[in-house]
Parts: C-alpha cells; sequence; structure tokens
C-alpha cells in the first residue's frame, strides 16, 4: 500500500478549524447562562462562577500540553484534543445540577487547552510567511468566538441549553476522527523542523523578550477573556432596543460583534509581515486604551460600534504577539513557550470569571470593570515599548538596502 504524500495546507486546515473550536466550546456558556438564570433560579454572578474551574484550567492545562506535543506527537495531540473536548462538551449537555455543570466545562477546558500550544506550533512550523498564517489562523479563532453566543443563543431558542452544548460537541468529535483517518493515511504528519527556518534569537533577546511578553500576555489575555464572557449580558443590558430581549438576539448581537472583528486577524498578520512587530503591538493597545475608556459611558447604537471597534483592535494585535513569541524562541521549545503564553494569557485572565460576577451583582453593570480594562491596555501599551526590535519583520526598506537584503536572502 502506497502512502499518500504529506499535505502541509492540510495540516493547517486541521490547525485552523481546531482554533475555531478551542473558542466555540468554551465560550458557549455565557450564552447559555442568560436562559439559566430563570430555569435554575440563580443570580448571574453565581452561574458565570461555574465556569471558573473550565477557564483555569483552559489556561494552566496549556503547558504541560505543549510539553507532551514538543516530545510527543503534534497531530496525536490534537486528535485527543477533538475527540476528549467533543466528548466533554456532549457530556455538559447532560448535566442536571449546577455541579455537573461545572465539572463539563472543567473538562471542556482541560481538553480545548490542547490546542493553543500544540496546534500553533504545528501551524508555525508549516507556514512559510508566518505572518500571513497566524492572521489566517487567527480569522478561525475569532469566527470560533463569534459562532459561540449565535450557536448557543440559537440551540438554545428552538431547541434547550443542552443542545448548545451537545451538537457542537458532536462536531467537534467528527473533525477528531478525520483527522485520525488523515494521519493514518499519512495525509498530515509531525513536522519536527521549520518549513521556513529562521535565525535563532539571541539568548539576551529571548530573555528580554519572554519576561516582557510575560507580563502583556497576561494584561492582553485579561482583556480578551473579560470582554468575551461579559459581551452577552452587557449587550442583554444596555442593548434592549435592538435585541428585544431575547437570548438569540443578544447571541447574534456578540457574534456581529467578532465576524466583522474576525478579519483583523489578517490584516493584524500581514501588518506583522511587512512591518516590526513590536510596533504593530504597541500601537494597537495604545489605540485599545481610550476605546474602553469610551466604552464605559455608552449604550445602544453607539455601544456596539465602539465594541466592534474594541474587538477589532485587539484581535489585530495577535499575529504579531504569537509572531514574537515564535521569533523570539529556540524551534524545539516552541510548544512549551506557547504553553506558557496560555497559562498566563487564559488561565491567569480565568480571574475575569468571578471578578465580571462580582462587579455586577454589587454595582448594577460593567462601568469600573471597563476602567480596569482601560488601565491594562494601557499598561501593555507601556511595556511593549521596551520589546527587543524583531528582525523577522523589519521596516520597509528603500530600494537599495532592499535589493542587497534580497540577494542576501538568495
Amino acid at each position: 500500500m502506497i502512502k499518500a504524500q504529506p499535505s502541509h495546507g492540510l495540516a493547517q486546515a486541521f490547525s485552523n478549524v481546531g482554533h475555531s473550536y478551542s473558542h466555540l466550546l468554551t465560550m458557549l456558556f455565557p450564552t447559555v447562562v442568560l436562559a439559566l438564570e430563570s430555569e435554575w433560579s440563580m443570580s448571574y454572578g453565581e452561574l458565570i462562577a461555574l465556569m471558573l474551574a473550565g477557564q483555569i484550567l483552559f489556561g494552566a492545562a496549556a503547558l504541560p500540553a505543549g510539553w507532551i506535543g514538543d516530545r510527543w506527537s503534534a497531530v496525536g495531540m490534537m486528535v485527543v484534543y477533538f475527540v476528549c473536548s467533543g466528548l466533554a462538551a456532549i457530556a455538559t449537555g447532560f448535566a442536571s445540577s449546577p455541579l455537573q455543570i461545572a465539572i463539563g466545562l472543567g473538562a471542556i477546558g482541560m481538553f480545548a487547552a490542547i490546542y493553543h500550544p500544540v496546534g500553533m506550533a504545528w501551524l508555525v512550523r508549516t507556514a512559510v510567511d508566518r505572518g500571513k498564517a497566524l492572521g489566517v489562523n487567527g480569522v478561525y479563532g475569532a469566527v470560533g468566538i463569534a459562532l459561540a453566543p449565535l450557536a448557543a443563543g440559537l440551540l438554545t431558542d428552538w431547541i434547550s441549553w443542552r443542545a448548545a452544548f451537545i451538537v457542537p460537541g458532536i462536531t467537534a468529535f467528527v473533525f477528531g476522527l478525520a483527522l485520525w483517518v488523515c494521519a493514518v493515511h499519512g495525509r498530515v504528519v509531525d513536522t519536527p523542523r521549520d518549513v521556513k527556518p529562521t535565525p535563532e534569537p539571541t539568548r539576551g533577546d529571548a530573555v528580554r523578550a519572554f519576561v516582557l511578553l510575560s507580563f502583556t500576555m497576561t494584561f492582553v489575555g485579561l482583556i480578551g477573556s473579560t470582554f468575551m464572557v461579559m459581551l452577552p449580558k452587557l449587550f442583554d443590558d444596555r442593548l434592549r432596543d435592538i435585541t428585544a430581549g431575547g437570548v438569540f438576539g443578544t447571541g447574534a448581537l456578540v457574534t456581529t460583534v467578532y465576524l466583522i472583528a474576525a478579519s483583523a486577524q489578517y490584516f493584524g498578520g500581514r501588518l506583522a509581515d511587512r512591518y516590526a512587530m513590536k510596533r504593530v503591538y504597541v500601537t494597537a493597545f495604545a489605540i485599545q486604551a481610550p476605546v474602553l475608556f469610551v466604552a464605559a459611558f455608552l449604550d445602544s447604537w453607539p455601544l456596539l460600534a465602539v465594541a466592534i471597534a474594541m474587538v477589532f483592535v485587539n484581535v489585530g494585535a495577535l499575529p504579531a504577539e504569537n509572531g514574537m513569541l515564535a521569533h523570539f524562541t529556540p524551534g524545539k521549545w516552541r510548544g512549551t513557550a506557547y504553553g506558557a503564553k496560555f497559562v498566563l494569557a487564559l488561565g491567569v485572565a480565568a480571574a475575569c470569571v468571578p471578578l465580571i460576577g462580582q462587579v455586577y451583582d454589587r454595582t448594577g453593570g460593567f462601568f469600573w470593570l471597563f476602567m480596569v480594562l482601560s488601565a491594562a491596555a494601557a499598561l501593555v501599551a507601556a511595556i511593549g515599548a521596551f520589546l527587543p526590535n524583531d528582525r523577522a519583520a523589519s521596516e520597509p526598506r528603500a530600494s537599495a538596502p532592499a535589493q542587497t537584503d534580497a540577494v542576501a536572502a538568495e
């Protein structure tokens, strides 16, 4: 039997779809919770707190997942990711108590944590234009975030909140089986070395970049996670003239925000290929700080417009962040480095779950939360200014130097 030739394009396709599911499955509950408030007679703060274990594991389990992916098999770990996160979502759909919901969400978070360190490292190794590949991958992640409230709202209103977990879980499981079949037939394989190698960073630059990025990635994760979790409730409160108070209407608006913003990942990736990634990164958060401040005072259509702008700028910065982490990390440790990133960006940011619930239950709104997020964005811009200059994405050059570089590259 002759095995088929492995396809880097197919590997990237599975990685991209995997990014969508990692956010889709972990972001179903913030919309489902709107239906459970009346069904289970619990407050928003009490219910949203059930996400905490899942959000912590979504970040904390990334480090061991990346380590195993570096030493065992990226393809094998991706099969485990699809199959087990799908089964966990299906099981959550059969929960009959708050404790069972919390356990189910915890299992989803733990298995979904495999994606970011393993899937993204696999993607980077198979990419020629990293910025573009990370940008496209980011679009898929943003689409996953966008589809979560839409799918949850649609399935909750048309069938039940249980279907909001069971249906996406079944489809994730099917993708896992498809990847396993492709791996068995040699269509996707582990790629031990980069398709397009880049010079290894100096030790000093690598240490400096990782230390500073550790701070910025934590704040970026806090901003992104907080906004994702709070947005359905924010729109339910402040956009009732648009949503008419329905779960589907609220979910559809959140989906609209993230679908419009999804293109920012592609543009951010192209900018990260053309300009210094550091400049793209710092500029994005310098813009985001005042946008978040203004959002605290708005409602109705103006709030919707500002929410789109906030998410657009936030997700547009992520290809530059992921590109810098890849650039300043030796190839053999890239999965572990991405794992460490998501421990910070997602695990530490899980603190947003009780914070959102407590702020809302005590103040009846999110004004002060916007103040905190605005300050966090300003801190990212300030700390990011001290990052080392990346060599992989340099400033556009004049014609003569550009010609010299081209000859050298050949």
